[in-house]
């Protein structure tokens, strides 16, 4: 069971748009009599409601740590002379 806390905060943009996408797609799906876009609909329902989606597990986040380096790499340079006069 869903509780209260997961379906009623952390609204945002994203969530409000699969609902309606959800929405919208249910009633196309109910009107054409169309299978797929019943499927269609409750997956992006089924996204809004728990709050889901291709990043849900933050997987595609830009990571917040930053990487500090403490010590400089000494680079090796080396001269390349050219033959031509």
């Amino acid at each position: 069971m869903l509780t209260q806390k997961l379906l009623f905060s952390n609204w945002h943009f994203m969530r409000w748009l699969r609902l309606g996408l959800g929405i919208f797609i249910a009633f196309q799906a109910v009107q054409l009599h169309d299978a797929l876009a019943g499927f269609v609909a409750a997956f992006f329902l089924f996204q809004a409601i728990t709050n889901t989606g291709c990043c849900g597990s933050g997987s595609c986040a830009i990571p917040t740590e930053v990487k500090k380096m403490d010590k400089a790499e000494d680079i090796e340079w080396q001269e390349i002379k050219s033959n031509e006069k």
